[in-house]
């Protein structure tokens, strides 16, 4: 009992600190559509032994089991859920960016890089460490395309962040029928290497084309092109129209994942009819966005989705290592069933059901062990433990704490921040500021100030951060729906003389990001 009202505490306290105007069914889809990759790799992934055809011995093959089991390709309709993350990335990326193209680009750069960075400095030695261990080629290269078989998606997903504000010229030009462009070139694709028996390296430009699809729906979302229910009804029936036409008349496979041995895979490039499904994926997540957005209001519930958002990355690069070493450690006790065994029953299916929660809790131990790279990536912008001398704060002529309420109270924080008409108003000490005024911008250089104070500008309608030398201008950063961070309290902005929290002179930010620029 003890332990679930701990539990429940933290939920409260995960719940507290989330700032009311996060969208939490973003986030939901986000959390919802890493579990489903994860889930869906684990189920169709099997690491099955077998002759060596060059030296003898047994090396290691993957198998599916899609592919004697044909009647399962309705399990890859549910856990392909690629299409959403990249709608939520569409979506995150349009909320915020607010122009800086560099300085924005290098941060997002850094919270892909950071995790696999991570993943490689695990993953050399081993390599090595099997190489010198005399273990057959074969294995090591089936091994090794599990592990990093993930990063293709990440490449994708870099490459569409570096063209977002040429992708949101082009939403803002033709809202949600923007996704028309790049779908027609998968279309030309298609028919040139199916239709016209074409070279097979014209499917490639699938790769980028083909996800960019979904991201500019997300764009179109997060810029109010799609709101009602009538545009993602229609996106979820005609999506799921064009899929089924595609695989009954057109030859497509019905499975929605790459099976090997099969002469076309839906994914690897993506196909004509995997991005019309990923349309239809993309109209039923916003349809359900309303519901997630009810169910994210149960602590238990949003402290479950804030978790996984926290490490969204750490999670999704190690779920196939989490598997890989499942299945090494299972062969020192023979072959388990649904682990080394060839997929070729309904019997292995249930025995693959029953290890799912090995993997999990084999990967919520590196998750404990590798979430804190990720994490350090949420809180570099704040610099936790760095605290601003502010010198004595103050609020126009008074002190802070006078000013802005009593002691140990926050006098700006995210709550505080409400959106109107796409603006951001903050109420600071009783005056009204508006975002453009603070001239939002989440990415720029922090910069140490020293004996600095609040004061309100002319009229109470400017903030600026002054210091006897030069000018520092306050600036607040959107709410970025990908910046985990603002799921936890700020660390404060400390006084001089280590004053410590609660005390007059500092100024607690809450969970808004406030970041100094010299003037």
């Amino acid at each position: 009992m003890t332990g679930l009202k701990q539990v429940r505490r933290l939920a409260r306290r995960v719940d507290a600190a989330t700032p009311p105007q996060r969208d939490r069914a973003v986030d939901a889809l986000r959390a919802l559509a890493i579990a489903g990759v994860i889930g869906g790799h684990w189920l169709v992934t099997a690491l099955v032994p077998g002759p060596s055809t060059g030296h003898g011995g047994t090396v290691l093959n993957d198998n599916s089991p899609l592919a004697s089991m044909s009647w399962l390709a309705p399990l890859s309709w549910v856990f392909q859920t690629l299409a959403v993350f990249f709608l939520v990335g569409g979506y995150s990326s349009a909320r915020s960016y607010r122009g800086g193209y560099l300085p924005w680009l290098r941060k997002r750069m850094v919270r892909l890089a950071r995790p696999i960075a991570a993943l490689v400095a695990v993953w050399v030695p081993v390599t090595v460490g099997l190489l010198l261990a005399g273990v057959p080629g074969t294995t090591i290269h089936t091994l090794l395309f599990l592990v990093i078989s993930p990063l293709w998606f990440l490449g994708v997903y870099a490459g569409l962040t570096a063209l977002t504000p040429a992708a949101l010229w082009l939403v803002r030009r033709f809202g949600a029928w923007a996704a028309a462009f790049p779908a027609a070139v998968v279309a030309v694709a298609d028919l040139v290497r199916f239709g016209l028996h074409g070279p097979g390296w014209v499917g490639w430009f699938n790769l980028p084309a083909g996800w960019l699809v979904p991201y500019l729906l997300g764009m179109a979302w997060a810029l109010g092109s799609l709101r009602g229910r009538r545009g993602p009804a229609l996106m979820l029936a005609g999506g799921a129209a064009a899929t089924a036409a595609l695989i009954t008349w057109a030859g497509y496979p019905a499975s929605m994942v790459g099976v090997n041995g099969a002469h076309i895979s839906n994914l690897n490039p993506p196909t004509l009819a995997a991005v019309t499904f990923g349309i239809a994926q993309c109209g039923l997540a916003l349809l359900l966005r309303d519901r997630l957005a009810r169910a994210m209001r149960r602590p238990l519930a949003w402290a479950a989705i804030a978790m996984v958002n926290l490490s969204a990355m750490t999670l999704f690069l190690w779920h196939e290592t989490a598997l890989v070493t499942v299945s090494s450690l299972g062969a020192l006790a023979g072959r388990p069933g649904g682990l080394l065994t060839a997929p070729t029953s309904g019997l292995w299916v249930a025995e693959r059901l029953a290890w799912l929660p090995v993997f999990a809790l084999v990967l919520s131990g590196l998750w404990l062990t590798f979430r804190r790279v990720e994490r350090g990536l949420a809180g570099t912008d704040r610099q936790p433990g760095r605290g601003l001398d502010l010198g004595q704060a103050q609020v126009g002529d008074q002190p802070l704490a006078a000013a802005g309420g009593q002691a140990g109270q926050h006098v700006l924080e995210f709550g505080d921040v409400a959106g109107h008409h796409g603006e951001q108003v903050v109420h600071l000490a009783g005056h009204g500021v508006r975002g453009d005024d603070l001239r939002q911008g989440p990415d720029q250089v922090v910069e140490p100030v020293a004996r600095a104070h609040v004061m309100t500008g002319q009229g109470g309608r400017h903030v600026d951060l002054q210091r006897e030398a030069a000018g520092v201008r306050v600036e607040l950063g959107a709410d970025d729906p990908d910046d985990t961070g603002l799921l936890e309290p700020a660390d404060p902005v400390q006084g001089r003389r280590g004053r410590q929290a609660d005390q007059a002179g500092q100024l607690d930010v809450g969970a808004v990001r406030v970041l100094l620029q010299r003037g």
